[in-house]
């Protein structure tokens, strides 16, 4: 699963389950643009990704922003000679009860979860259909596949991409351009590291593999996904859940 001369794209890479795909990547052999609307972490990633070896650029962006994404897509391009790879995962919770759901927070989760995967892919499609070569991996979420109480918003952004993929797969299949989603469970996160030992139980008893997925568990799917190992797979869903949902 070589990636060498590949160039990857990777949003909400500043920590977390997107800094783990970032070094995934790089450590089989990707270039890197590191993509957070957080600088300062955007750049201790790709300072890890240089110390493998690698290329990196670290860069700002909101990637509801359409402009923004289209001048990420540019550079990245220029500056790294390439697009070959693109990894959605930038995301955000605002949970609550819908009845008492925020216009702003139903809106502000929409607009990062699922407008960000929509400017940033239809950004990189520009240059991936003309090299007629392209990895597209959209992080879903299992709570996009079975719902959640408490996370409307999250679990309808989450079951949109879900119906983006697809979509997309459809659409550029002919350019040799592969779309597909990866689901994660619940993964040791910073997010799940403030859970109470109940509710950490609670969850465990829901997964058959009677424990928490890791960020690497995540980042091993999207590296296959990325890879030449994969290309015969598009518009598909890949559940790394711990058999939580089947």
């Amino acid at each position: 699963m070589q990636l060498s001369g590949r160039v990857a794209i990777v949003t909400g890479a500043g920590q977390g389950i997107g800094k783990a795909i970032a070094l995934k990547l790089a450590s089989y052999g990707a270039d890197v643009a590191v993509v957070d609307i957080n600088l300062e972490k955007a750049e201790e990633t790709a300072k890890e990704v240089k110390d493998m070896g690698r290329k990196a650029l670290a860069l700002k962006v909101d990637v509801s922003n359409v402009k923004e994404t289209e001048e990420m897509a540019e550079k990245v391009f220029t500056d790294l000679e390439g697009i070959h790879i693109l990894v959605n995962n930038a995301g955000i919770t605002r949970d609550g009860l819908l009845l008492r759901m925020k216009e702003e927070d139903w809106d502000s989760v929409m607009n990062i979860n699922l407008k960000g995967a929509f400017a940033c892919t239809k950004a990189v499609l520009k240059y991936m259909t003309k090299m007629k070569w392209g990895r597209i991996v959209n992080i879903a979420s299992v709570v996009g596949v079975m719902g959640n109480a408490g996370q409307a918003n999250y679990a309808a952004s989450k079951a949109g991409l879900i119906g983006f993929t697809k979509s997309v797969a459809r659409e550029v299949a002919s350019r040799n351009i592969t779309v597909n989603a990866v689901a994660p469970g619940f993964i040791e996160t910073a997010m799940t590291d403030v859970l109470s030992p109940q509710v950490k139980s609670d969850l465990l008893n829901k997964i058959p593999l009677g424990r928490l997925g890791g960020a690497n568990d995540v980042a091993m799917g999207v590296l296959f996904l990325a890879s030449n190992a994969s290309n015969y797979i598009t518009g598909q869903v890949l559940n790394i859940n711990g058999g939580m949902a089947m």
